[in-house]
């Protein structure tokens, strides 16, 4: 029967009826008959075009893009833009036509930085596109070809080798010793051996063994299998679902901004429309009344928030770049401050993704080998001394490194400055062991020549070399490595510690096996066995009589930074939680050593969570601290889970299946050298250097951007609701303003913005990551923080009105009162930056003979300022712009007096609610 013939009578009529199969459920042969395929000629070109035109190429589609003027119009979405513009209109239509140009070039400036943040295009699709564009050998009308990825069909018969990257997801129907790796999709720290036999339908993804999955790489052996589900339908392609539902939420400070500016649009509405109904039922002309408004709709709107906020937060960024961490959208620097939940993927996370042996049993003895990765720094120690080897007693776990070597397909070897794996994770382990003993494969291999190999198969459990040890005696030697099941059943004997010939207790060699077990440790035993001078092996020689060296102990080790900052964290009361695709043992293992955990009753698996309601589900996401063997849909609920529950949540990971939860969580982190390319797209945040230890310093910059925009806010508002007050009481009263527009828009954009600015570049305080993390709920304008704006503003307003009554009353001059009155609230601003800074303490500090570096931006600042003020006063150009006049040197000393009392207030207010 022709691959065709079955195509045509039993292929399911539609895609949608490919995805009711559990294809790891099923047996090879019934899997080819339900997809028309044929085990050995696969399908018929014929057929493959067909099946190409009906259910598409293998490729992730893409979701539509916004055009570029959209996504600018957008922008002006905003209500204190909404402000900012009605403002602009109405003074045009008043024909001020500098006052419009000022407010239309500040709303313009604000549009034009949200657009450059939003103007990257999400690329996680097309980097998943990216993860499955390859080419593939596929059998066709039973003759071998290669054709790109693109084109493979449900039903294509694919031949998998070393070094490939699986196309689409296969039923593997023949394996010989395959082993691909899958960490990027499901989080498994090693590559996962293959077989074929069916599994039972419950099987999790990461322990389906008969199926290979798109995007994954082959590291050893070859395979042949049938496509199953290509493009969409692929697990990737699935992901890439999660990724087009799961929406970027807001954080918190721009949630914050939106309803701090709803409130204000009304506020100043409402103020704004008051203010005309009050004008006209005085009797004044509208035309007056209207510019009335205007002033005040101006001085109510703090032109200088947008751009204090933007600044405050780039600063942030610069300063988390210099620490290993890249910010690709800025409201991210402030949310990571405000994190109470960090989920972390565990493999290349927080563990050093390099596979490393940490105990050894041989002898009767227990060893441990200090050193992490691939690097031959290190040492075997036994009770915490280092190994001589030159004294007796070692011989067996001399014997058991050998074998490790020997035993082994990879190397080790140096390039770009660092030392490379070019092989499988656990046999790299395996060779620097050996190397922190002094033994090297060059050598070793030289004093005993392979032969022969027996290739590790997943149905055998092991891998065997055949040596030569003894050419004059005729002799040769038989190494064997694999599972503990495998290699315990060929043994008869154990050697001990001074290489002597013991018989074999397998009780006692599966206690130690179970306790490093516990420990998460994957362990590997080795054997060996002198055989007569033969040129082949083959698996009688392997049967029995072989002689038991020793166990390895294996595990991916947590990086020490990691731990130190995850300790860090805690203390700054975030909660760092595990979520892997990795073993429950390993797992929970490794998290017990990071102080993540403590006990079994935070540790839940996959499994555990697919049976679970609503509300179980709610309760383990937030009292657990460890998620093992989690589908990439799991990490995503938890996510959401979370965020219901009130946290603020960073999700860290670096491969495709950390994208969806990445881009759910309030911050996701990917990792910059090892992450994969969706997870970089995905993420807010890059750690350029893979290494979660800069997440807590990227925490303490964001703690510190959140005091400084803090501070900005405190001085800032005050300025804008004494400015209102002043014109708001002016127009009641029906007195002429105390200040016009145009020096209201001097005042917002020149003084008070100079004096902002130097806030956004305070220095953090050193108690940052001594204190809890802000509660998510609160406003950005708190309580405590309302009440002191309320005593500036008020204290604002006095000078304001006061000053110009004053001046106005005693001489009858307009303008020189407008003058000293803006003066004087230029001084009260000076002295209230100086009352709230870093600047004078770390002066006296500095004085002192204290080594802290000083706070300069706000002498800076002020030092601009009160020169902007001279040429403000004095300048005969500046007088007919802004309806100044001249000051003499007493009265800009009265200005100054005026304005000092601000610094009593401050010292009373910092008391009470301290902005450091």
């Amino acid at each position: 029967m022709t691959a065709n013939t079955i195509a045509t009578n039993t292929f399911p009529e539609t895609t949608k009826d490919l995805l009711n199969y559990e294809w790891h459920t099923l047996a090879e042969q019934e899997v080819v008959q339900t997809l028309g395929s044929h085990s050995q000629a696969g399908l018929s070109h014929e057929e493959a075009t067909t099946r190409h035109q009906q259910m598409g190429a293998n490729q992730l589609t893409s979701k539509g893009v916004k055009s570029p003027w959209l996504r600018f119009l957008e922008q002006f979405n905003q209500p204190l833009l909404y402000i900012l513009l009605t403002a602009g209109v109405v003074t045009l239509l008043l024909q001020d036509w500098i006052d419009a140009g000022v407010i239309f070039a500040v709303t313009l400036i604000n549009v034009i930085i949200g657009y450059i943040q939003e103007s990257k295009a999400e690329g996680a699709i097309a980097a998943l596109s990216k993860a499955v564009t390859t080419e593939a050998t596929v059998i066709r009308d039973g003759q071998k070809t290669r054709l790109a990825s693109s084109v493979l069909v449900v039903g294509d018969l694919v031949l998998l080798a070393s070094g490939d990257k699986v196309p689409a997801d296969l039923r593997l129907l023949s394996v010989r010793g395959l082993q691909v790796d899958e960490s990027a999709l499901t989080g498994e720290s090693i590559p996962v051996e293959k077989a074929t036999p069916s599994l039972a339908v419950e099987t999790p993804l990461a322990e389906r063994s008969n199926m290979a999955y798109a995007g994954s790489f082959v590291t050893f052996g070859q395979a042949e299998g049938i496509v199953v589900a290509i493009a969409d339908a692929t697990e990737t392609g699935r992901i890439s679902q999660l990724l087009e539902s799961s929406t970027n939420l807001k954080t918190p400070l721009t949630r914050n901004i939106d309803k701090f500016s709803k409130t204000l649009l009304y506020v100043i509405l409402s103020l704004a429309a008051l203010t005309f109904a009050v004008g006209l039922g005085q009797g004044e002309s509208w035309i007056d009344v209207f510019k009335a408004t205007v002033a005040l709709v101006v001085s109510a709107i703090p032109e200088g928030l947008p751009a204090i906020v933007t600044v405050t937060l780039a600063i942030g960024v610069s300063r988390m770049a210099r620490r290993n961490a890249i910010i690709r959208k800025l409201p991210a620097v402030e949310t990571l401050g405000s994190t109470t939940v960090i989920c972390s993927d565990k493999t290349g996370t927080l563990t050093e993704n390099q596979m490393t042996v940490q105990k050894i049993y041989a002898g009767g003895q227990h060893y441990t080998v200090s050193g992490v990765g691939y690097a031959p720094d290190g040492e075997i120690l036994m009770n915490q001394q280092p190994i001589d080897f030159n004294a007796d007693g070692h011989i067996a776990l001399w014997e058991s490194l050998e074998a490790g070597l020997l035993c082994n397909d990879s190397h080790i070897e140096w390039r770009d400055g660092q030392w490379n794996l070019v092989g499988t994770p656990t046999e790299g382990a395996l060779i620097t062991a050996a190397n922190k003993a002094g033994l090297t494969q060059e050598n070793l291999e030289q004093e005993l020549p392979r032969i022969d190999t027996i290739p590790f198969e997943s149905e055998f459990q092991y891998m065997a070399t055949l040596h030569e040890l003894d050419a004059k005696r005729r002799l040769n030697a038989i190494y064997l490595k694999g599972s503990v099941e495998a290699i315990l059943q060929r043994c008869d004997y154990i050697l001990d510690a001074q290489g002597q010939k013991a018989k074999l207790n397998p009780a006692a060699v599966e206690q130690e096996v179970a306790l490093m077990a516990k420990q998460g440790l994957r362990v590997l035993a080795f054997a060996r066995k002198e055989v007569a001078a033969k040129r082949s092996l083959d698996r009688h020689d392997l049967a029995q009589e072989l002689v038991f060296l020793g166990l390895q102990g294996i595990i991916d080790p947590p990086r020490s930074e990691a731990i130190a900052a995850v300790n860090a964290c805690q203390s700054a009361g975030i909660q760092v939680k595990m979520i892997t695709g990795d073993h429950a043992l390993t797992a929970a293992a490794i998290a017990r050593q990071m102080g993540i955990c403590s006990t079994e009753a935070q540790v839940f698996t996959g499994q555990q969570l697919t049976q679970m309601d609503e509300k179980e589900f709610a309760q383990a996401a937030e009292q657990g601290m460890v998620f093992a063997r989690v589908a990439p849909e799991q990490k995503l609920r938890l996510v959401k889970a979370l965020q219901l529950k009130g946290e603020i949540v960073a999700m860290t990971g670096d491969g495709v299946n950390d994208a969806p939860a990445l881009k759910q969580a309030d911050i996701g982190v990917a990792m910059g050298i090892a992450g994969a390319e969706v997870a970089k797209e995905s993420a807010d945040m890059l750690l350029t250097d893979d290494n979660f230890a800069s997440i807590e310093a990227a925490v303490e910059e964001g703690r510190g951007v959140y005091g400084n925009l803090r501070k900005a806010i405190a001085f800032l508002l005050p300025i804008n609701v004494g400015e209102s007050m002043t014109i708001l009481i002016a127009i009641l009263l029906a007195t002429v303003l105390p200040i016009l527009p145009i020096q209201i828009l001097w005042l917002n954009m020149v003084s008070s913005v100079g004096l902002i600015a130097p806030l956004a570049f305070e220095p953090k305080s050193g108690q940052l990551m001594q204190q809890p993390p802000r509660n998510p709920r609160e406003k950005l304008l708190s309580g405590s923080l309302l009440k002191r704006i309320l005593a500036i503003s008020v204290f604002n307003w006095v000078v304001i009105f006061g000053v110009f009554q004053w001046i106005l009353q005693t001489t009858g001059n307009e303008a020189l009162a407008r003058t000293m009155a803006i003066n004087g609230l230029v001084a009260a601003e000076v002295f209230y930056l100086l009352s709230i800074t870093q600047f004078l303490p770390s002066l006296v500090a500095r004085i002192q003979g204290k080594r802290t570096r000083v706070a300069y931006p706000p002498a800076i600042g002020i030092v601009v300022v009160v020169i902007l003020q001279c040429l403000f006063s004095q300048w005969s150009i500046m007088n007919q712009f802004f309806n100044t006049t001249p000051l003499t040197l007493t009265q800009a000393l009265i200005c100054m007096g005026i304005g000092l009392p601000v610094v009593f207030i401050a010292l009373i207010l910092q008391h009470f609610d301290p902005l450091n």
